[in-house]
């Protein structure tokens, strides 16, 4: 990874973007273990998570990984998912947190040396574009070898570095075999329904 040690780093994890990353990579991520090799790349300032809930479904996956990143050294930044019906008449959920993730980065930046985005969207470009401007590194966490690839190519071509997810797995990938369900690096079968 391309840090310098004395650099304040900011983590802008869009949580639905990077998990489908994960998955079609065919691993779980363990937050933990995320944390700790940003930690050792520099001075870490925050690691924000971004991800839309439910608002009916107090028991559910999502809302247990939420509540277990808040305690664990991650500043969570949620909103309330909407519900929709597609012109096929299909029931959608649809929790998009662009707007959010875009307007903390910006306001932050001047306070970091590098911004690291986990997301592969393209509408992104903009944002490093600007983040750039004002003298901040950005690198992009993304994968090109999912099918189809999830980092689009305007995005990894901004960006100051990109980082191909797979090439993290070994560090970051979850253990199942943990017997304490207290110190699990997030619930098991987490699984995160909202569309980009």
């Amino acid at each position: 990874m391309d840090f310098y040690k004395d650099e304040r780093i900011g983590l802008f994890i869009d949580g639905a973007n990077l998990h489908a990353a994960a998955r079609s990579l065919g691993f779980d991520i363990d937050y933990k273990q995320l944390l700790n090799i940003f930690k050792k790349e520099g001075q870490l300032i925050r690691a924000h998570y971004y991800t839309a809930t439910l608002e009916d479904q107090k028991n559910s996956p999502i809302r247990s990984l939420v509540d277990w990143l808040d305690y664990n050294g991650y500043s969570m930044i949620t909103k309330p998912a909407k519900e929709y019906i597609d012109p096929a008449g299909h029931r959608k959920i649809k929790g998009n947190m662009d707007i959010e993730i875009a307007i903390d980065a910006i306001e932050m930046c001047e306070h970091l040396d590098h911004i690291v985005l986990f997301s592969g969207d393209g509408d992104f470009r903009r944002l490093v574009e600007a983040i750039q401007r004002r003298g901040t590194r950005v690198t992009v966490v993304s994968t090109v070898r999912s099918n189809p690839p999830l980092a689009a190519d305007e995005l990894r071509r901004q960006a100051d570095v990109f980082i191909e997810l797979e090439d993290l797995k070994e560090k970051i990938e979850r253990s199942f075999n943990e017997r304490d369900n207290d110190n699990l690096p997030y619930p098991k079968n987490t699984k995160v329904p909202f569309e980009d």
